[in-house]
């Protein structure tokens, strides 16, 4: 498949790989940084999605999503394992549930920037109705354009990801883009449950944050991993 993933926050919490890691099936490895787990709360606009060489199928190509996430390693890549995938569209949740048992979840939810640039002001609203009840609430303000050191690639050049497969095992999917080109950012307010949620404890102190215009991207078909 093809997209383009758009006006992303990355919010990012420290957890005991311990914590992070009983929440994970046998078999799916942890990856950490400096000795610690990360969690990450990522609201973004899903933007232009099809399968490769097929029309876009209407109501299906644009739509928000905000999901839960940590960060696993598969194939000796760096890959995410999804918690919680959030949308307001019932055909993409129905679809990903079923066809790549990926944990997506249905309800009003919605991203928005107001602005461009540093200055800009992202909101993000869930409120899950299905398959369990959660909620978040953000507002956040872009900040200057940075550099990504070793941390910040940790947090987001991740080259696929990691999912259930049917009869057992887990399948893989690379996932490819360019460079991401990052902000800092600043949380004005943050009200969320998607977190607790997936099972995990409430996060401690602030979060990491960082913003992304965005990139195009290149999902493969999953393939065992």
């Amino acid at each position: 498949m093809t997209q383009r993933w758009q006006n992303l926050a990355f919010l990012h919490w420290a957890y005991e790989p311990d914590v992070v890691a009983r929440l994970l099936p046998e078999g799916v490895e942890l990856d950490t940084f400096d000795g610690q787990a990360y969690v990450a709360l990522v609201p973004f606009q899903m933007r232009d999605l099809r399968v490769t060489r097929l029309p876009e199928i209407p109501g299906t190509a644009n739509f928000p999503e905000i999901n839960v996430r940590t960060y696993v390693r598969s194939r000796g890549r760096p890959a995410v394992w999804f918690f919680s995938l959030d949308t307001p569209k019932l055909l993409p949740t129905i679809a990903a549930r079923v066809a790549f048992r990926l944990p997506y979840c249905f309800g009003p939810s919605s991203v928005t920037l107001a602005g461009e640039g540093e200055g800009a002001v992202l909101t993000s609203e869930v409120s899950r109705r299905w398959p369990d009840r959660a909620t978040t609430s953000l507002a956040l303000r872009v900040g200057a354009r940075v550099v990504p050191g070793d941390f910040e690639q940790f947090l987001t050049d991740r080259w696929g990801l990691v999912a259930p497969r049917y009869g057992g095992g887990f399948n893989y999917g690379a996932v490819e883009h360019g460079r991401w080109p990052l902000h800092t950012g600043e949380v004005m307010h943050l009200d969320d449950s998607l977190v607790t949620a997936a099972g995990l404890p409430a996060p401690h102190g602030d979060p990491h944050v960082l913003f992304s215009p965005g990139v195009d991207v290149g999902v493969q078909w999953l393939q065992r991993a």
